[in-house]
């Protein structure tokens, strides 16, 4: 839905029309004289790709139970029972408003869950992000989680808000009442005014889809509480039973009602996900005869990232570009920057890096990740 301001001057007039996409349009009597990416203003959503479009690391993987990112950008999967789960990015969703989803499938079952086993997948935010909910303040701000879902089970399903510290949980439920189909669910949170909820740029919030928990991280639905509960009790255990769950146009916003998803361009959510996580297929060259390369990557990331690279799926294997050999790179050490370079330290192929200026081409991958 697009805004627009006016502010008429005698006959004339300016009109300032806004959309979702971060798009600011300057119009005069109609006629549209500027537009503006408006990538400073606060975004509606905290959710980083929440349509499932950037798939960075691949389309599928298998959850394990210290957790993964796999799939789609920004979400999390843990697979810690005795069941076996594949996570995707599939082309699949609600028909006219989504075309990816994230899909969680249980290809095999655990059959007793224990009371420390469970299955989820979870968005961390970074603190930055949520200083404006006011969380562990008087004025903590209602927040309202808004997603479609599909699942092959029925009934009350479970989820949580949790904070980055995991010693404050929301446990809430939702209904999916036809299988295999999707589902619209909104659920508004209030605020929490208690426990610390970090500012800066750690985890201060998590988004939390519960798909099954022993009783250790289970919670009572629709308060806030001490510990680390991923779903309420009585809710679908998801994990302990063959099947599969699947989720796109998870929106977290400030207030108590979901509003229309906000897409931004493919560009600026691209941009937002490297952040965390970039890969670059890249050409660099060796600018220090004594064996130093130099590295950039394209978005401030979130801390000093730790670098991997890889030629032709080798590890720490470089091509050399004038003469089109190539070799294993051994690196000594690296100098990580938080914006936008990295300096690797290599002690060989021998004789390369004796020569100023050569050029290497490598796949370069940056993580960041909370």
């Amino acid at each position: 839905m697009t805004s627009k301001i006016n502010a008429l001057t005698g006959s004339g007039g300016v009109a300032i029309e806004g959309d979702s996409s971060g798009i600011l349009e300057f119009q005069s009597n109609g006629t549209t004289v500027m537009t503006v990416s408006s990538a400073s203003q606060t975004a509606l959503n905290k959710i980083i790709n929440g349509n499932m479009l950037i798939a960075q690391r691949g389309t599928t993987g298998t959850a394990v139970a210290g957790g993964s990112y796999l799939a789609c950008d920004r979400w999390k999967a843990w697979e810690a029972s005795d069941a076996a789960v594949t996570v995707s990015q599939e082309t699949d969703g609600p028909t006219g408003k989504f075309t990816k989803c994230l899909k969680y499938n249980i290809t095999t079952a655990d059959a007793s869950i224990t009371a420390a086993q469970f299955g989820m997948v979870r968005q961390m935010i970074e603190g930055h992000n949520i200083i404006d909910l006011g969380f562990g303040t008087a004025s903590a701000q209602s927040v309202t989680l808004s997603f479609w879902v599909k699942s092959s089970l029925t009934g009350s399903h479970g989820g949580a808000l949790n904070n980055g510290n995991e010693d404050r949980s929301y446990p809430f439920a939702y209904t999916v009442s036809v299988a295999n189909t999707w589902e619209y669910k909104t659920v508004t949170i209030p605020g929490d005014t208690s426990g610390t909820w970090d500012t800066d740029n750690t985890a201060g919030m998590i988004v939390t889809f519960g798909l099954g928990a022993g009783t250790d991280y289970q919670g009572t639905a629709d308060a806030w509480q001490a510990g680390n509960k991923f779903q309420p009790s009585s809710t679908v255990q998801n994990i302990g039973t063959i099947s599969n769950w699947n989720v796109t146009g998870v929106q977290l916003e400030a207030g108590g009602a979901a509003s229309n998803f906000e897409n931004l361009q493919f560009s600026d959510q691209f941009a937002l996900c490297q952040r965390y996580y970039a890969v670059q297929d890249a050409g660099v060259n060796a600018y220090s005869s004594t064996g130093v390369i130099g590295v950039s990557f394209n978005t401030a990331m979130r801390a000093a990232p730790t670098l991997t690279f890889s030629y032709s799926g080798t590890a720490n294997r470089v091509y050399r570009i004038d003469t089109g050999a190539t070799s294993d790179l051994t690196v000594s050490s690296t100098a990580l920057s938080t914006t936008n370079f990295v300096s690797l330290f290599a002690s060989s192929p021998g004789g390369w890096a004796s020569a100023a200026g050569v050029g290497f081409r490598s796949t370069f991958v940056f993580s960041a990740e909370l």
